[in-house]
């Protein structure tokens, strides 16, 4: 399996886990590939933390705190570079 899928099934599991919203797992396919991508395109967690938190409002037209953003923002971003340094 190429490097870059593993990634990202990776990624959508720990999205999936999160559950903001406390909607179940079920409801955020799309959040979590614009999640994704988001991840495969920034490098700092404030930056990733900020662009996760205007994704789910924008889907569920409802607040998120930063700082409930920063924690999973800081998470995906290990999962990413763990999988770069890997061999």
């Amino acid at each position: 399996m190429d490097k870059t899928v593993k990634l990202n099934i990776e990624l959508g599991g720990i999205l999936r886990e999160w559950d903001p919203f406390a909607v179940g797992s079920d409801f955020y396919d799309t959040e979590s590939a614009d999640a994704i991508y988001a991840v495969h395109q920034l490098d700092d967690a404030d930056q990733l933390a900020a662009r996760i938190k205007e994704i789910y409002e924008f889907s569920f037209d409802a607040e998120l705190s930063f700082e409930n953003c920063r924690p999973i923002a800081v998470r995906l971003l290990q999962v990413k570079h763990h999988s770069a340094c890997e061999l």
